[in-house]
């Protein structure tokens, strides 16, 4: 045990470069990890922290899902890590809507996301959370800003995405980045929606904002601190303005200028007929900070989870290309075959597309994995005790393939386990907890499906889009959505003009 400590503070000191004077700070932290008990020697927090886990598995995401499965209630408990994860319908349910009260989002993880969210909507609990759901759900359920979403997409798609693709379509090695073009995408489509701001990051010349760099790298670094063993290692790291967290403050003061002054202009130039979200909120809200917080959460929902489905899409798509006939065949019964894009309406009619989505959420959730934190001891529906502080963790990824719930074709890429005659049939939000459910269950849902099937749609009808590299499974990037690693590169042919 000893020589495994030793091990474990050598590499410590050496990836963040301290000081020998700091590495007392340390010796204090495994004095205080043993003393609480979480410091751990048993095989699974072993592999946790010494990533021995990543031989067998390419994610972490389905190394847990190893652990779930055989796991007969479907929850396990990492030690080091005082996180109870489960896989169980019935502890989901449990969580968020039984007792929803004793899981609140907590301080501890709203420590974690605080810099960078702040007061947002997703990282408080209480009248705060209270006061942002109710103002943002009479916002986003209304019928003028839904159609103001859909008429940002819809341009952006006609006069952006569909002309980069076509611009790269047939050529000699024309190889394209498609989770890059679906980030930009997203980027500029929140960006218009939340600040009236076009960032024009899908122009043809693919520019870069500096606004979307920098919440790229704050959202990355804010997702390493989640995975620390201890949350000591990340706040003496920040109190000494070190490595990662000197990069993080540097990312979210960069945020926060171009925040402020785009807030200031609004001021400035009147922003009472403007119909962008952070306009309609200034006039219900006069702190400039809470406002900063409120955005910026929104900012991280709009463009990181759609980019993120879009993305998972089109791989399954390529490779299940009888789902891909099925989803034209379909939308050229709704539309005709010579229509662009579709209406809102239409793309209602469209059952099979809507079950193709969702069994891309199924399996690859945006959101891997979501934490509360028990305020009172209690005990799951499947007999887990839970005592008062620890983490809880639901995981629709390993949700998504347990064979107890979808049967043993989970792994497969199957829309018709959705459809019932033909028909849409929505299965149980605990059972697939993409968007939440119960009380905390995402306001954006509708929104976000719209814009994912409106993309599908005007990409599919128009191209073949193919993996550059057929073989080989997925693997993740850390962060707080599901990013691959080295993005999907994709070659482009197109099936006519239009």
């Amino acid at each position: 045990m000893e020589s495994e400590d030793s091990s474990w503070l050598q590499s410590l000191q050496s990836s963040f470069c301290f000081p020998f004077f700091v590495t007392i700070s340390f010796s204090l932290l495994l004095f205080l990890l043993r003393r609480n008990n979480l410091w751990c020697n048993c095989n699974v927090c072993r592999s946790y922290l010494t990533s021995s886990w990543s031989i067998e598995f390419d994610n972490l995401c389905d190394w847990y899902t190893h652990l779930l499965r055989t796991s007969p209630s479907q929850t396990i408990h990492i030690h080091v890590l005082r996180n109870t994860i489960t896989a169980n319908p019935d502890n989901v349910e449990y969580m968020l809507k039984t007792r929803f009260e004793n899981y609140p989002k907590g301080k501890p993880f709203s420590l974690i996301l605080g810099d960078l969210l702040g007061r947002g909507i997703f990282n408080v609990d209480g009248d705060s959370w209270k006061f942002q759901r109710k103002m943002a759900s009479l916002e986003l359920g209304s019928l003028p800003i839904r159609s103001f979403a859909f008429e940002i997409v819809t341009t952006e798609i006609q006069h952006r995405l569909l002309p980069l693709l076509s611009s790269v379509a047939g050529k000699k090695n024309g190889v394209l980045d498609l989770q890059d073009v679906f980030r930009r995408f997203s980027f500029d489509n929140i960006c218009r929606f939340l600040f009236g701001l076009d960032p024009g990051c899908l122009e043809l010349s693919l520019p870069m904002s500096d606004l979307a760099v920098a919440f790229d790298l704050a959202s990355k670094l804010s997702a390493e601190r989640a995975m620390m063993a201890s949350p000591w290692i990340w706040k003496i790291k920040r109190l000494l303005n070190l490595g990662t967290e000197k990069k993080l403050k540097e990312a979210i003061a960069m945020i926060n200028t171009l925040a402020e002054e785009v807030m200031r202009q609004k001021r400035k130039k009147g922003f009472a007929t403007h119909q962008d979200l952070l306009s309609r909120f200034m006039s219900t809200v006069c702190d400039d900070k809470y406002l900063r917080d409120i955005v910026i959460s929104f900012l991280l929902a709009g463009r990181d989870t759609v980019a993120s489905a879009l993305t998972s899409f089109f791989w399954l798509l390529a490779k299940n290309p009888e789902v891909k006939s099925a989803i034209r065949a379909e939308s050229d019964r709704v539309m005709g075959p010579c229509q662009e894009l579709a209406s809102f309406e239409q793309i209602r009619e469209m059952h099979y597309l809507q079950a193709a989505v969702y069994e891309c959420l199924r399996l690859y959730p945006p959101v891997q994995f979501d934490s509360k934190f028990a305020q009172e001891d209690d005990i799951l529906p499947d007999g887990t005790s839970v005592t008062r502080g620890t983490r809880v963790t639901y995981h629709p990824y390993a949700m998504g393939r347990m064979e107890e719930v979808w049967g043993p074709d989970c792994h497969d890429f199957i829309p018709e386990r959705w459809l019932k005659n033909g028909i849409f049939y929505p299965e149980s939000p605990y059972k697939c907890p993409v968007f939440q459910a119960g009380l905390r269950v995402c306001l954006g849902k509708e929104m976000a499906l719209v814009e994912m099937k409106t993309v599908a749609l005007s990409l599919l009808r128009r191209f073949d889009i193919d993996l550059a590299k057929p073989n080989g499974s997925l693997r993740f990037a850390p962060g707080l959505t599901a990013t691959i690693s080295g993005g999907l590169c994709v070659l482009i042919r197109e099936m006519r003009t239009s």
